[in-house]
């Protein structure tokens, strides 16, 4: 399975944390996020991550051309749109040669056949807690509703996770399940990452994986 650490932001705790060899960190690119990366991260630091670390731009309803000069800005390998984009944003992004991570909130009553559209452009789907902010809500869903997903494009999980709720999300397993989304259950405070806490889970998580 696939971790990602989302919200990062200092240059010491990305350094940190990507000592840890998460598949992805994320990066909030969405000036009404308290975890708002633009005025302080670094693309220095950015650019001497590990290649095994794949870095993740995460946009809300973005114009075009500001996501273009960002992902280029910081090399990004990964764009996470979590807003309300529409098929053809999806295709313009995706012509441009980003991989795309497509977010959609979910609840009880959530339609899985408007995915459909969009599996063509999308590498991953992100399944997150339809909640009163655009992600770090800090609040699990009910999974079992993700038994109506049948499609053919992987997803990470996301939405209340962190080490608290680490066995029953072992337990949980979906023929499409490609890892997790961890954020705000991880932090000291918004955007900084409580290291210890997250060498603990990614410890676990990567013996688990070794197990398969």
């Amino acid at each position: 399975m696939k971790v990602k650490i989302c919200g990062m932001r200092e240059a010491a705790n990305i350094l940190a944390i990507a000592d840890f060899n998460p598949d992805f960190l994320g990066f909030i690119f969405y000036d009404k996020s308290p975890r708002f990366a633009g005025e302080v991260l670094s693309t220095e630091v950015l650019r001497s991550l590990p290649a095994t670390v794949a870095k993740v731009g995460v946009f809300v309803d973005a114009p075009l051309p500001e996501l273009l000069a960002t992902t280029a800005r910081y090399s990004l390998e990964y764009v996470q749109l979590h807003g309300h984009e529409t098929l053809a944003y999806c295709q313009a992004v995706h012509a441009q040669g980003l991989r795309i991570i497509k977010a959609f909130s979910v609840d009880e009553q959530f339609d899985f056949s408007t995915l459909v559209a969009f599996e063509p452009v999308c590498e991953l789907f992100l399944f997150d807690t339809k909640g009163p902010h655009r992600g770090g809500n800090g609040q699990t869903f009910d999974w079992r509703v993700l038994a109506n997903y049948h499609g053919p494009t992987p997803f990470l999980l996301s939405g209340g996770l962190g080490l608290a709720n680490t066995d029953e999300l072992l337990r949980f397993h979906h023929p499409r399940l490609a890892g997790y989304d961890f954020n705000s259950l991880l932090e000291i405070s918004p955007g900084l990452k409580d290291a210890e806490a997250t060498g603990h889970l990614l410890t676990r998580l990567h013996e688990r994986r070794a197990d398969y």
